[in-house]
């Protein structure tokens, strides 16, 4: 109740969809949208061929969102962006943030032994101009819920 959604199938009709909402006070960017997709994809089925040589697949990087609002003529007030990390989150996160021109990063360690991809709960650092601070485990619903109380507050 109360959300608009706009479905889209690739990257480039998510930055569209995006650019055509701006302005906006808030952006908070949880997309996991891939790095690379297939260039030139093939309007046909492509076939195996007796000599078992795979297929030669060529990749185009798709546009970097977050990175593309960070910088917009339109930015928003507050650009927030997500780390899944394995190793060196803090670190890696932060570099992320740097990179990409955001206000926030929300890391967390998304290691196969931490059991948060797939889990009910999260443990998450959220990453800022004035340093990082690390939120208790909790409910993903709670991460939520916390997360836009934030943004309320800094929007204020």
């Amino acid at each position: 109740s109360g959300v608009d959604v706009y479905p889209v199938q690739t990257a480039q009709e998510m930055l569209a969809a995006v650019e055509r909402l701006l302005p906006v006070d808030a952006a908070v960017f949880a997309a996991a949208v891939a790095d690379w997709r297939i260039a030139g994809a093939h309007d046909q089925k492509i076939k195996k061929k007796s000599s078992g040589d795979l297929p030669v697949l060529k990749f185009a990087e798709n546009p970097d969102i977050l990175a593309r609002v960070s910088a917009h003529e339109i930015r928003p007030q507050l650009v927030v962006g997500f780390a899944a990390e394995t190793e060196n989150v803090i670190e890696n996160a932060t570099a992320k943030r740097l990179r990409k021109g955001c206000d926030w990063i929300v890391a967390n360690d998304v290691a196969p032994e931490t059991g948060i991809m797939g889990g009910a709960c999260n443990k998450v650092t959220v990453i800022g101009a004035a340093g990082a601070e690390t939120w208790d485990e909790m409910p993903k619903s709670d991460v939520a819920r916390q997360l836009a109380l934030r943004i309320a507050d800094a929007l204020t």
